[in-house]
């Protein structure tokens, strides 16, 4: 007989009933949109751009392909594909390729259109367990530091399997566990006594960074959220380890 299911979510370090977890979340990103890209690289002093860098590269855009980024957010994936298809496209000629950024903040993507927006790109509100897309419908599904956010992260996985073309390929960047104790220690003290007070400072939101620090820390380590992909439904499932595990990168196959 399985045990029943909770009831609750985590939400940083406090649990909270599952069914107000979307909405925590969406004001977490309510608050911090307008600030969230200068946020990025000051948490990370900056590289998380070269892992988003990386994670394109393993995407390996193509001309003609279309990309689904799941809480997209201000659309940094989504731009850098287009942008690296296009490429592409110039020396080997073909369609161009095109990206839809989905959130479920709308706040987030009204900043990303602020920051410019290219025919290449659509702006959906959308949840990660619903999304609002046609079954196998995208050759790519990236998401980038947004699947924790999620509260059922079986169900949105089984969803982004879903929009994807059969052999359409899966990349999930996120936060994860040092591979060292003493990597561990630093980025404990940088993440709970920094990112907080630079919230604090330079967004008036001291709040919603020491969730984002905890919500990173409830997070499953890299072969726990692997064996979650597999239950999914993924194949080929691989993890990339950036910065000596402070990110993720988990990949997968349509198969």
């Amino acid at each position: 007989m399985s045990e029943p299911q909770s009831e609750t979510a985590s939400f940083g370090f406090k649990d909270v009933p599952k069914t107000e977890k979307a909405s925590l979340v969406r004001g977490v990103f309510d608050r911090s949109a307008r600030k969230y890209d200068l946020m990025n690289d000051l948490m990370s002093l900056g590289i998380h751009r070269a892992w988003k860098d990386m994670t394109i590269e393993r995407a390996n855009p193509q001309p003609g392909q279309k990309l689904i980024d799941v809480a997209g957010g201000t659309g940094d994936l989504a731009r850098a594909f287009v942008a690296k298809a296009e490429e592409r496209r110039k020396v080997r000629g073909g369609p161009s390729a095109s990206a839809v950024v989905t959130d479920i903040n709308e706040q987030m993507l009204l900043a990303g259109i602020k920051r410019g927006n290219a025919e290449q790109l659509t702006w959906a509100v959308g949840n990660a367990e619903r999304l609002p897309f046609e079954d196998k419908s995208a050759d790519c599904v990236t998401i980038a530091f947004g699947i924790r956010n999620v509260t059922h992260r079986i169900d949105a996985l089984k969803e982004m399997r879903r929009v994807l073309k059969p052999a359409g390929r899966f990349l999930c960047l996120e936060f994860s566990r040092p591979t060292t104790r003493a990597l561990e220690r630093i980025y404990d003290a940088w993440s709970f006594n920094a990112i907080p007070v630079i919230g604090e400072k330079v967004a008036d939101d001291r709040e919603s960074y020491q969730y984002l620090v905890e919500s990173i820390r409830r997070f499953p380590h890299q072969e726990a959220f692997a064996d979650e992909l597999r239950e999914a439904g993924f194949g080929q499932v691989a993890v990339t380890n950036y910065s000596g595990g402070i990110a993720a990168l988990h990949t997968g196959w349509r198969i």
